[in-house]
């Protein structure tokens, strides 16, 4: 049976809300580059459903954050969506797809990078795992919800510049290469 992801977003966010005007399109656009990865993949018809379902709302947790550009008025920073996301979909009965808004913010997150870097997050890894929690993670990286780059998709190149401010950039790099080799190739 289909999640009614459309409720929860409507539950959370708001039609009415300015974050929905830039959530929608972002996710939409994310769910099409997901599921192009996993019929490219060959996945089954469990796995499409799931990417579906948990593509459109991995960024659920925006709701939570502070990033006025896009409409988010909470108060918590912006790295914290994922966690935010993942502890809304836990409350509505939905594990799987909380693990997915937890491990999709950069290629992941460690808990070493936490620590170090003193980020507002639990201290564990929150890497994807699961082949659906990577293709989401990857398609996440083309489309932004910036209102200037928001029917805009990046380049390949723009996405690895952008993992060049991180302390560990190579790896970085290295693991969005190999998706898009998985994914494309």
């Amino acid at each position: 049976m289909m999640l009614d992801y459309f409720s929860l977003i409507q539950k959370h966010l708001g039609t009415d809300s300015e974050v929905y005007r830039f959530y929608v399109p972002h996710v939409v656009q994310v769910t099409a580059k997901a599921l192009a990865v996993a019929r490219h993949l060959q996945l089954s018809e469990d796995q499409l459903r799931f990417i579906e379902e948990a593509a459109m709302l991995h960024d659920i947790g925006v709701v939570k954050v502070r990033a006025e550009d896009i409409g988010c008025h909470g108060e918590l920073p912006y790295i914290s969506h994922g966690v935010e996301g993942s502890k809304i979909l836990e409350a509505e009965g939905c594990p799987e797809h909380a693990r997915v808004c937890e491990r999709h913010t950069g290629v992941g997150i460690r808990a070493v990078d936490i620590k170090e870097q003193g980020l507002p997050l639990p201290e564990r890894d929150m890497l994807p795992e699961t082949l659906e929690e990577q293709v989401i993670c990857y398609a996440d990286k083309w489309y932004s919800k910036d209102p200037k780059k928001l029917w805009k998709p990046y380049k390949f190149e723009e996405i690895t510049a952008h993992f060049q401010k991180f302390s560990r950039a190579d790896e970085m790099i290295e693991t969005f290469t190999k998706w898009r080799e998985l994914s494309e190739g």
